[in-house]
């Protein structure tokens, strides 16, 4: 049996009119000061202790407290119960948005909210935007004890506190777990809960964010530790409808998915997984097959969001599937390995292999939202962790020389595992190709547009056709061997300086990446990776396409290179004929 939530306040009167809202009466709304900080807005429900910690945490903190209700009777000229009897509840949101948002343009203070306030998706969307957001999260026995003399609440009145509160809880507590930060305060101690509070505030690290905003698509990738178990909260705002068809491995299910279905049930978010096997193995016409079919058995409606947790292989196979699955489902990216975070993860190409070439049968969808979780970098072996910073270094090679230099400083500790060093690394790269792709989304410039980021690739895609896409050879790895391959045949045409090769190939082999074919541990026939190259999605009326350099940071496409000169450049690098 259901029961019926009454509002926050009582009065279920229809709304006559608007509510006349004198704002200037609200706290001031005077411009920010540089350096100032934000303000904090206190969610929770009643009894949760906003108003007692608020005035505590302003305190401690040197700022204004303020209670959004005393501003809304303030600016109404009336109570807040007068309110809701004479307006009724939607005029009275509207009015309570206005006040919240006007508070939030000021400067900050210690803002305690009313219980429905977030619950709002405005409100939140204001909040997210202008404020630090607190959940004061208690247990039901400690509410139901703190509002047990508080005869001045209506919605007390009509029912047991006890149920009223269980069911305010069932629906109001996936909301406000959207909240930036959660505080459980389970102690009678509001000092003690102050404290919490304000370590919270000490240790909370907003996560970076790189936003991608494209003609036909817009959506952030955020970047920082622990984003995973925190993904309820940043997809909530942006999924259609919560429930999610999660796509990951055997490898990586074990080690995040836990974390990912724990952090998407906090906010209610309703999750169904597939399974499929690790591997470039897994990028087949049969898996793509299996996986459309158990998205189709599962019911999935337009609104049904796919999210790929997992590696590139994960995130190409997901993306194609919600591409083409009821011509096209939401999709987002958690990209588990550093290859994926700054490469495949952002820029919406999606695809599968076929026995002809890698990523022939594929689309362009754009993801709603990445999160690229850094914790998940440290259960990497190191070679994987080199297999993505060949990206990182590729796109400073093709058209950011600042980021080549910064890569010359902190390479090694990216590798190391630097927390700090790593999210940095992620948000240049990202950043960098969120540029590229803005301007190119669908590859449609004719010249040096998001052709080039294929820089190497060319030469990685031949070599990882021989190797049978079997693992032995990652495609990162493959990608770094290509960029010293693609300076070496610059240097060849006469358009790139030989010191530029000199000074890449010193720092691939600083960092032991790999830097020549003969580190692949395999003997290659130069003519048959020409052969790999001509079965190319870039080759143009027959003839081999590359990204060439004229230097560090100036690449350009060439679509016009003799096959010869290529054939020359493969045995100089150690191939047979």
């Amino acid at each position: 049996m259901s029961r019926q939530i009454p509002p926050d306040r009582p009065g279920p009167a229809t709304p006559s009119r608007t509510i006349p809202l004198d704002l200037n009466a609200v706290g001031p709304a005077t411009p920010r000061q540089a350096g100032s900080g934000r303000t904090i807005v206190l969610v929770g429900l009643m009894g949760a202790g906003k108003t007692t910690i608020g005035r505590i945490l302003a305190a401690r903190l040197g700022v204004p407290f303020v209670d959004s209700d005393e501003e809304i009777e303030r600016a109404a000229g009336c109570t807040i119960a007068d309110l809701f009897q004479k307006y009724g509840e939607p005029e009275f949101r509207r009015g309570e948005r206005l006040v919240i948002r006007r508070l939030l343009s000021g400067p900050p203070v210690v803002l305690a909210t009313g219980g429905g306030a977030f619950m709002d998706s405005r409100t939140r969307a204001s909040v997210r935007e202008h404020a630090v957001s607190i959940w004061l999260r208690c247990p039901l026995p400690v509410l139901v004890q703190r509002v047990a003399d508080r005869t001045h609440r209506p919605l007390l009145n009509a029912a047991p506190p006890h149920a009223v509160l269980a069911d305010l809880m069932r629906l109001r507590h996936p909301v406000y777990a959207e909240a930036d930060i959660i505080v459980d305060c389970g102690d009678d101690n509001v000092e003690h809960s102050a404290d919490h509070v304000i370590q919270a505030l000490k240790h909370n690290r907003q996560p970076l964010r790189v936003p991608v905003r494209l003609d036909r698509a817009s959506y952030d990738v955020v970047i920082g530790p622990d984003v995973i178990r925190r993904a309820g909260a940043l997809l909530a705002p942006v999924l259609p409808q919560k429930r999610v068809m999660i796509l990951t491995d055997d490898t990586v299910s074990p080690l995040h998915l836990p974390r990912l279905l724990e952090g998407l049930e906090e906010t209610g978010i309703r999750a169904e997984v597939i399974t499929i096997p690790p591997g470039e193995g897994s990028k087949t016409i049969g898996m793509y097959e299996r996986v459309t079919n158990a998205l189709l058995e599962a019911h999935v409606e337009r609104g049904t969001t796919v999210v790929a947790l997992g590696g590139g292989v994960v995130g190409d196979l997901a993306g194609f599937c919600a591409a083409t699955t009821l011509r096209g489902l939401p999709f987002v990216q958690i990209p588990t390995t550093l290859l994926s975070q700054v490469d495949s993860s952002v820029g919406g190409k999606t695809g599968i292999n076929t026995p002809f070439g890698k990523n022939l049968l594929g689309a362009f969808h754009q993801p709603i939202a990445v999160l690229a979780d850094t914790s998940t970098l440290a259960t990497l072996p190191v070679r994987e962790l080199r297999a993505g910073y060949a990206e990182i270094v590729k796109s400073g090679l093709l058209g950011d020389a600042t980021l080549f230099d910064w890569c010359e400083r902190h390479g090694a500790a990216v590798l190391a595992g630097d927390p700090a060093m790593q999210a940095e690394a992620i948000r240049m790269a990202c950043a960098f190709k969120a540029r590229v792709v803005i301007a190119d989304e669908r590859e449609e410039r004719k010249a040096d547009g998001r052709a080039l980021l294929n820089l190497g690739h060319t030469f990685g895609h031949a070599l990882e056709a021989e190797m049978g896409y079997n693992g032995s050879l990652l495609h990162g790895e493959a990608v770094s061997i290509g960029l010293r391959l693609a300076f070496m045949l610059s240097v060849r045409l006469g358009y790139c300086p030989a010191e530029d090769l000199e000074r890449v190939t010193r720092h691939l082999e600083r960092l032991s990446m790999p830097a020549r074919i003969s580190d692949t541990g395999r003997n290659f026939s130069a003519a048959q990776l020409v052969r790999n190259m001509q079965r190319d999605k870039k080759m143009r009326d027959g003839r081999l396409s590359f990204v060439l350099v004229r230097g560090i940071g100036r690449a350009f496409t060439c679509r016009d290179v003799p096959d010869d000169v290529v054939l020359e450049v493969l045995r100089a690098d150690g191939c047979t004929p």
